[in-house]
């Protein structure tokens, strides 16, 4: 993802422990701030998503959730992609999309025949590492640079049993087992994620800009969605893939090596680390939240295969009814429940504070047409 001109964000509160149920550890409450809504909403009528399939059991949580509080309002949520969820939302076809990439400048430009002369804007709602998920039983973690992942997936290393594997993992028996590669088939959040750490943080080693699109002349075996590259993976053996960590169950999962030569753990305090070090981004609209990750972290206590999950939503919309729906809706994602909820059922970290504080403003500035 290419900066548009960065402005360093200073004010970022420190998470709470939060551990990926994903790696083995327990769920605790996050420090978002508490402004869930008590009481019935009197919000009424249909709000639709579409978006990524990663967002999909943090979305799940946030419907029952809401319906709580907004009993006469119903959200709907097509786990479709990031990529098809940023262009439904620029064609008018959702009120929302769920995207693990923000806009780019185009987008946001083509945004504002929808949205209003203000364009759309990303809204962060959770935090959550990219895991470097691979079958191989027996093995629940390996140690993995950055230059030897990409020469992985662009199947250049072919074996699991390769020098360059070997090396960073002593005492680990590999197998003599050819690699197989597995990666997202549709436009997707997770991808252009992962492709802007590889482009960031592999010295050169892979020679492609990050993109949503996995690219055609490194492709292997292809699914669809976060479940689909798991599941082939799953019953691979030699399988490698990246995937959202909540969503890999028993595969094992690389540690990152960083600048100080150690070896990073994926952890939801971890990946808040990286988010808590990078910067925000600016050229898109006044209020707009897209963070510039950093990929190349000095030390273990940051993991730099990390998304930012957003809630991409219109400055304005045509109605007070639609205004309001979103308005209530994105509040309770935000609120200290609405990230306990995403915690419990995606294994994500919370939203800080300072975040929290933010996208309620940019909630209160939606108006209608």
């Amino acid at each position: 993802m290419k900066a548009l001109g960065i402005a360093r964000w200073g004010a970022f509160a420190a998470v709470g422990a939060l551990a990926l149920t994903a790696c083995g550890s327990d769920n605790a409450t996050g420090a978002a701030t508490d402004n869930s809504n008590a009481g019935t909403s009197s919000v009424s009528g249909t709000l639709s998503g579409i978006g990524a399939s990663s967002q999909q059991a943090a979305i799940t949580a946030w419907q029952s959730g809401f319906s709580s509080v907004a009993s006469s309002a119903n959200m709907q949520y097509s786990p479709d992609g990031s990529g098809a969820g940023r262009k439904a939302l620029i064609a008018g076809a959702a009120d929302f999309a769920g995207s693990d990439a923000h806009l780019n400048e185009e987008e946001y430009n083509s945004s504002k025949e929808v949205c209003g002369p203000d364009g759309a804007i990303d809204i962060p709602v959770y935090i959550s590492p990219i895991a470097i998920a691979f079958n191989l039983p027996g093995i629940d973690s390996l140690n993995l640079d950055s230059e030897t992942i990409a020469k992985i997936f662009k199947d250049e290393i072919t074996n699991w049993n390769d020098g360059a594997i070997a090396a960073q993992n002593q005492g680990t028996e590999l197998p003599d087992l050819k690699i197989t590669v597995v990666h997202r088939s549709d436009d997707s959040g997770t991808t252009e994620n992962f492709t802007d750490y590889l482009a960031a943080a592999s010295n050169g080693a892979w020679d492609k800009e990050a993109d949503g699109n996995w690219p055609g002349d490194y492709a292997a075996e292809a699914n669809k969605g976060t479940s689909g590259v798991v599941a082939t993976t799953t019953s691979t053996e030699g399988a490698i893939t990246y995937a959202d960590a909540s969503a890999i169950g028993d595969l094992g999962k690389a540690n990152i090596k960083t600048e100080d030569g150690s070896y990073a753990e994926i952890s939801a305090e971890t990946a808040a680390k990286t988010v808590e070090n990078s910067e925000r981004i600016s050229g898109l609209h006044p209020n707009d939240m897209s963070i510039d990750l950093d990929r190349t972290p000095a030390t273990s206590d940051a993991y730099p295969v990390v998304l930012v999950s957003y809630h991409i939503v219109c400055s304005s919309y045509d109605s007070q009814e639609k205004v309001d729906l979103v308005k209530e809706f994105g509040k309770y994602v935000v609120s200290k429940q609405g990230q306990q909820d995403a915690a419990e059922a995606a294994s994500s970290a919370p939203l800080t504070s300072a975040l929290t504080e933010d996208a309620n403003k940019v909630y209160d500035a939606i108006t209608v047409k």
